[in-house]
Formats: structure tokens, sequence, C-alpha cells
């Protein structure tokens, strides 16, 4: 507005004087391999299964908590449900989640987690569990998990749905195969999670995209 203003209306030039704030940054952290698999071979089955959700097919971790039988293709091996955008997903189990999920009863409408919760209650001898299983009440535990564990980094159940996303595309170079496991209707949320993740640019890459060009402007003066 100060602008137009100045252009239009001959106003002192004052845009210049307005302090110009940088945008928020994605958070980026993390998790590596082994950080993962310590936290998931310490953990309860409940919050195993939470993890591996989060880690292995990059589900948010409200989803993950609701993920029942009804959602579970057992012969197709697949995970199908709605994300927070209302958009359609499928994503192939790995082994590790196969194997849990086949413990659970899939004649039982209540989420695998809550099934596996219930479970570790009638089993607890000096602790009882939450009859709520809740994504923050997961968080804690988790959060009380890595401090048992020694993990002094700050890791959350959101970085390991972002580990996914980032060693995806390490991997394949593959945007829009990382937005279908992310389940991102706009590519631009995609980039939000890969924006700290640039590379190198090597000057063999940048010599081959000359190519085609010089190729085709040959052609049009022959």
């Amino acid at each position: 507005m100060l602008r137009r203003m100045w252009e239009v209306d001959g106003a002192p030039k004052l845009d210049e004087l307005v302090p110009k704030l940088t945008s928020i940054r994605p958070r980026n952290v993390t998790a590596s391999r082994d950080l993962i698999d310590e936290l998931v071979e310490h953990a309860t089955d409940s919050l195993k299964l939470f993890l591996l959700f989060c880690s292995d097919l990059a589900i948010r971790s409200g989803t993950a908590v609701r993920l029942a039988p009804e959602n579970y293709d057992k012969r197709g091996g697949e995970i199908r449900f709605t994300s927070k955008y209302d958009e359609k997903i499928d994503l192939p189990v790995t082994a590790a989640i196969a194997e849990m999920l086949d413990t659970c009863d899939l004649t039982n409408s209540e989420p695998f987690i809550t099934q596996l919760r219930r479970r570790e209650e009638r089993c607890a001898t000096h602790r009882r569990y939450s009859n709520v299983v809740n994504p923050h009440r997961l968080r804690v535990e988790m959060k009380q998990l890595r401090l048992k564990l020694g993990i002094t980094k700050r890791i959350i159940p959101h970085d390991l749905r972002r580990t996914a996303a980032v060693n995806l595309y390490r991997r394949t170079h593959n945007i829009r195969l990382v937005q279908a496991l992310l389940g991102h209707r706009n590519l631009q949320s995609t980039f939000w999670y890969l924006d700290h993740d640039l590379e190198a640019v090597d000057r063999a890459e940048l010599e081959a995209i000359k190519k085609p060009f010089v190729s085709w402007r040959r052609e049009q003066t022959a």
C-alpha cells in the first residue's frame, strides 16, 4: 500500500522502512536408523506399533492411533485410510508392521494400538496403562523411553514421518513418490518437508543439461 501511494499519489517513499520478516523455517530434525531401531527394540508393543507406523509408513501420529482392522487389507498387505485433508491413501505395510498386525484380532473394531494396549494392561503387574490411547500419551511415552535409553537428541513422532520422507527422496529422487507417501494434495507441502535437504550441484550435470539444447539449435540451423 505504501509503495502504491508513492507510485500513484506521489507520497513519500516509506515502504523500504517497513521491516521485512523472514518466513518460518520448517523443522528439519530427522532420526538415524540406529536411533529408531533402538527405540523400537525397547518399546512396549503398543508404542512399538505406533513408532513403526510413523517411521516405516510416515503416518501422522493422530492417524496412527486410529488405524483399525477395517483399514487393513491383509491379503493385499496394505493399510488404507483417509488423511486429515481427506486424501485417500493406500500404503503397503512393511514386514515388521504386518507381523504385529497379525497378532491383533482382525474381527475386533478397536484400533490396533488400543488392542495392544489392553493386552499390556492385562499382563501388567506393577503399573496400569491408561485406558485412553491418544497421540499425546504416546508422545510422552516416547520421550520417557528416549530419556531412559540415554538418547539426548530431541525426537518427536513427526520427526519419524519426516525421516521416512527424506530417506525415500534420497533413495529415489522422485518427489512425486514422496508426495504419495505423505498423502499431500499440494506438492508445496512436500517441498516443505524436504526444504533443508539440498544437494550440491555437480559440474558434470551442468555440462549435461546443455547438450540437448546445443543439439536442438544445430538441427534448427542445418
